[in-house]
């Protein structure tokens, strides 16, 4: 049964974490450079956040709001149900998903970044 407290912990995902932090994307790497420090409308987000079984990309406790950042392993239908359920669960739990092109972000990221600040208002 998930949590019904948005973003809980969960300590066995740490070490994985961990080890996605180190090994970030491109996309990734590039969205956390506007995300860390409240660089983004002093916004408080966490990087590769572990939240009952999975990894987040970004998390934003105070929202119950995480941000996924999909390149294009995320086409294939068997993915894209993968996350559609992921996506489910974690509603269950009081989180809601943004999801963005890992190629959009690498293309404009002020543009990524725009979208995400109207997605916040």
């Amino acid at each position: 049964m998930p949590s019904r407290e948005p973003g809980r912990l969960h300590r066995d995902n740490v070490p994985a974490a961990r080890q996605l932090r180190r090994q970030m994307t491109a996309s990734e790497q590039i969205l956390w450079q506007h995300l860390r420090g409240r660089r983004t409308g002093g916004e408080k987000w966490r990087r590769q956040h572990p939240v009952g079984a999975f990894v987040l990309d970004f998390y934003h406790a105070g929202l119950h709001l995480a941000l996924e950042v999909d390149g294009g392993v995320h086409d294939s239908a068997e993915q894209q149900e993968r996350d559609q359920s992921r996506s489910e669960v974690l509603a269950l739990s009081g989180i809601r998903i943004l999801r963005m092109r890992a190629s959009d972000v690498e293309r404009d990221p002020a543009a990524a970044i725009a979208w995400l600040e109207s997605q916040l208002a």
